[in-house]
This record gives structure tokens, sequence and C-alpha cells, in this order.
């Protein structure tokens, strides 16, 4: 297994993005996540986009990106998770856990305090993760924080409570 630094629209990247946006869908309806994101927002320092690849085969990507605009009710210091997945075939295997700490890691190391998500109701799978990796609630923010189906989890990167 090995785990790549790559840009947010190489194209492993955005062929597993199509595949985490058509579980969105089917979880939730509609289109998927539509969040707006841009490859620049995880170049670093500023951001983080991984893959983790097994035999030359992509199986999981996670990215993190600088969010602080306290109007969507980011805090000076956040760093956001998003499009964390892992192919169906590869589930189980401690994928999300290994690109959730090398995030965590890159986080930390660029000066970020606090690491935030968004995920949904709809997914159980994510919420058992982030709750083992010791996140919690926290109040909404973001793109979908006024859904009912929206939970918003965050943890502090450095001493602290989240």
């Amino acid at each position: 297994m090995e785990i790549r630094s790559v840009r947010y629209d190489h194209p492993d990247a955005v062929r597993l993005d199509r595949e985490v946006q058509q579980e969105y869908a089917r979880r939730y309806g509609g289109d998927g996540d539509l969040t707006p994101l841009d490859p620049e927002m995880f170049v670093p320092p500023n951001g983080l986009y991984l893959l983790a690849y097994e035999d030359g085969t992509p199986l999981a990507t996670g990215g993190w990106r600088v969010q602080e605009d306290a109007a969507e009710g980011y805090a000076p210091g956040d760093a956001e998770i998003k499009r964390m997945y892992v192919v169906p075939g590869a589930r189980g295997r401690g994928l999300a856990r290994r690109i959730l700490a090398a995030l965590e890691a890159d986080a930390r190391a660029a000066g970020r305090t606090r690491m935030v998500l968004e995920t949904g109701s709809k997914q159980p799978e994510a919420i058992a993760l982030y709750s083992s990796s010791g996140y919690a609630a926290v109040p909404k923010f973001g793109f979908y924080r006024e859904y009912e189906s929206s939970r918003c989890m965050g943890k502090a990167l450095v001493g602290g409570a989240s």
C-alpha cells in the first residue's frame, strides 16, 4: 500500500471523486455533494490531497483544505476534510484510517489547530470512523449547515478541546 500526494484534478482523483459523488447520490438523492471545490484549495501549505494505491490501482482518497470563513461557521486555524472515500472492494482494510491520520499530521505540520468535517446521517460508517478517531459533534458549518441530515464533527490538532 502506498499513499501519494496528488492534485485534486489528477485523473485518478477525478475518477474516485466521480465514484464518491455516485455514492452520495445513492444515499441522499440528487446530484451528490455540491460543495464548491477548486484544485488549488488542496495545494500545500493550504491543503493536501491523498490517494492510496495498491499495485498501481487507486483505492482510497481524502483531502484537507484551509477553511476559516466565520460567516460559514469556521474558526481561525480550521482545516476541513473533504472527499474521504474508499472503493467498495477495499473497505474494511483500514485505508480511511490511514489517510485520516496522514491528513491530520499534515494539517498539524501546516499550523492548523482543528480538523473539521461534514458528513451525513446516512453515512454511519463515516460517523463511526470519525468518532473512534477522536472527533466529536461541533456546531454546524459549511455548505450543508442548514440541512437536517448534516453532521459536523471536529478534533483539536493541538492541546485543547474540539
